[in-house]
């Protein structure tokens, strides 16, 4: 069998997964009929409000153009008989889970990634299906953030904690994992960047290790100097307590280097 041949298979493979995976239409039906006028008017708002939902959820057409086009291309450098049809437990999920992250280009070229991972021989056997439930459970700052942690090991986190300065031993902690990983990952909200963290963390892509700390001179002087604690560090002195900082360090787990390899990490271009 020639190559051209093989990788039209391959890609008709593909595209019968597409049609494989049910694509639903999704109708929005008014949840109630007249009871009363201001029912009816949130009624109405609810139903403005969620129209545009359509036109964000992807069907057949454009599922199928992403795996022709975009997944294609993540391949191109590949020979063509390394290019093998997806194991369908990754493919059919991660093609069905795109109806609803495709509309975003951070989580969608994620799941190009996997796709790319699933139809490279060399690769393929780190496509694991499991990874698919992740990105499902990925925000578009949480891919940032996943593609960030691809090319860092780890980085310098802390939590601020309250002395009081009559019983120095006891503390409370105010803050918890306070880092800069929304500045470096370039978030778009950096107040949920905490909240990431633990969501992260609940995938076993990152850890926390609370204790060890970055031996490096200065490691953590940039976050305990961030202006952002010194509202914090003026309450704890007006209420007769002191400051300290307590390092840790954020990085990534062997499950989430196996997941960075496979969704995040681009294959080298033609």
């Amino acid at each position: 069998m020639s190559e051209d041949n093989k990788v039209s298979e391959t890609i008709k493979a593909v595209q019968g997964l597409v049609e494989a995976v049910p694509i639903y239409q999704d109708g929005l039906q008014p949840a109630v009929k007249e009871l009363g006028k201001g029912l009816h008017i949130a009624s109405r708002c609810v139903t403005a409000a969620l129209s545009p939902i359509a036109a964000l959820v992807w069907g057949f057409d454009r599922i199928q153009e992403f795996v022709t086009t975009r997944v294609a291309e993540k391949l191109s450098a590949i020979p063509p008989e390394n290019i093998v049809p997806p194991r369908p437990e990754v493919a059919g999920p991660a093609l069905e889970a795109l109806r609803y992250a495709g509309h975003d280009e951070n989580l969608r070229e994620l799941f190009a990634n996997l796709l790319a991972t699933s139809m490279d021989a060399s690769t393929a056997a780190t496509a694991h299906p499991g990874f698919v439930e992740i990105l499902k459970n990925l925000s578009p700052d949480e891919a940032l953030v996943a593609r960030f942690f691809a090319r860092t090991h780890r980085i310098p986190i802390l939590d601020v904690r309250a002395h009081f300065k009559e019983k120095p031993q006891e503390y409370e902690t105010v803050i918890t994992n306070f880092s800069h990983l929304g500045s470096f990952a370039g978030c778009k909200h950096l107040n949920l960047v905490q909240g990431y963290v633990d969501n992260l963390c609940r995938l076993q892509l990152l850890e926390i290790e609370t204790m060890a700390q970055i031996a490096a001179p200065d490691a953590y002087k940039s976050l305990e100097e961030d202006k952002a604690l010194e509202p914090v560090k003026q309450h704890l002195e007006a209420t007769n307590r002191n400051v300290q900082f307590a390092h840790k360090i954020l990085t990534r787990t062997v499950w989430g280097i196996l997941f960075f390899n496979a969704c995040v990490i681009d294959k080298p271009k033609a």
